[in-house]
């Protein structure tokens, strides 16, 4: 009886914990993609300050994003990077590694990922990318 209920708080805790991350999302106000991206993460758990910025360069510039990564949107989690229309899955998948990269990216705005549906029109695959502070680059996820 108490490995049940030690389970069984254990499993309440990590399930709080993931539903209790904050993460700050800076966007464009012209952007509604970014706003769909910012509904799929609360969707996934996720609480969101949304910061509206008309100087997205000096963000990108201030977290370290590198160019080739860049997309619409910058967020910070947890001490990470996440740039773009990244899934909550991999952001989800990110935290729990613990690892010692900046941050992950879908570079560009890829057809299909989370905030860029569009009905009738074919999926793009796309990868997102891991980066660290030295900009060594590693596939983190394809979709």
């Amino acid at each position: 009886m108490q490995k049940l209920a030690f389970l069984v708080l254990t499993l309440l805790s990590t399930s709080l914990s993931a539903a209790d991350q904050e993460m700050t999302v800076y966007r464009s106000p012209t952007c509604t993609c970014c706003g769909r991206w910012i509904e799929h993460v609360k969707a996934n758990g996720f609480k969101v300050k949304d910061i509206i910025s008309d100087d997205m360069d000096a963000i990108k510039e201030k977290n370290g994003i590198p160019e080739k990564l860049a997309s619409c949107h910058t967020a910070v989690v947890n001490g990470y990077v996440v740039e773009g229309h990244v899934p909550a899955d991999d952001i989800h998948k990110l935290l729990s590694s613990k690892s010692k990269l900046a941050g992950i990216a879908a570079p560009g705005m890829p057809l299909a990922s989370p905030g860029m549906e569009t009905p009738g029109h074919t999926a793009d695959p796309y990868q997102v990318i891991s980066f660290d502070k030295n900009n060594q680059f590693a596939v983190f996820a394809s979709h």
